[in-house]
Parts: structure tokens; sequence; C-alpha cells
């Protein structure tokens, strides 16, 4: 297997919600396992997210999971994801479904490199970057 690089995104009990979203935004298989899979399937808790997976037809990778019963859960904005590349009509149709119910942080525009980049924030409190490389910028 190759080595990879990919998000991994922590919930506090709105994991599976979140990756049906981001499969609706990116397509791709979705894999989900629950705390009950590997346990108690009676426990508070067992329908929680342990694991959560989605390959998605880009090569994007998203993982994610619910806090478990016991454990704090401590939202973070100190990271982003990060989606970049030159087809603009598949950036900015990932970018309509991001910011739908969410916020515009940085409206996606042409910017002062030649790209057009924007930021956003879903509706699950995650922070996404996007930038369309024109040719012009290349």
């Amino acid at each position: 297997m190759v080595s990879r690089l990919n998000p991994y995104i922590s919930f506090g009990d709105t994991a599976q919600t979140a990756l049906e979203f981001y499969r609706e935004v990116f397509g791709g298989t979705l894999s989900i396992d629950t705390f009950g899979h590997f346990g108690d399937k009676d426990a508070p808790g067992a329908e929680l997210v342990m694991h959560g997976m989605l390959e998605t037809p880009s090569g994007f990778t998203l993982m994610a999971s619910d806090t478990p019963p016991g454990m704090e859960y401590k939202p973070g904005s100190s990271i982003s994801i990060s989606l970049s590349g030159d087809d603009s009509a598949e950036l900015h149709g990932y970018w309509d479904k991001l910011v739908a119910g969410g916020s515009i942080t940085v409206p996606l525009e042409k910017q002062m490199w030649g790209d057009e980049f924007g930021m956003c924030m879903d509706r699950f409190g995650v922070a996404w970057m996007v930038n369309i490389t024109t040719a012009a910028a290349q």
C-alpha cells in the first residue's frame, strides 16, 4: 500500500451524519464501524462511529469518528481541509455543497496570486480551503 496523508475529523456525536454529507458532496464509498460492532451492542454509545472512512472517485480520503462515551469532546479550530486543483467546475461544485448550511469566511474569488481561493466553515464546524489554479497562474 502506498503511504497517504488524509484528514481524520473528530466529532461529538455527528460523525455518521457528517460523513454521509461529505459523501453527498464528493461521492464515493463510505464505510462505518460503530462502537457496538466491536463491543456490547447495548452499551451506551454503541451507535456512535468508532471509525468511518470515505474514499472518493477523485482519490480523496476522509476519516472520522465520534467521541467515545466517557471522553470529553474538544472541538478544534486549528485544522482545515484543503481542496485544490485546476478543475474549476468540480471544485466550484464542492464549494457550493460545503457552504450550504455553513458560512463563508473568505469568498471563493480570484486572488492576487492569480488563483481562485475561498475559505468556509461547513455546517459541522469543519474549516475548508478551496484553491482553483487558473491557467495564467500555472
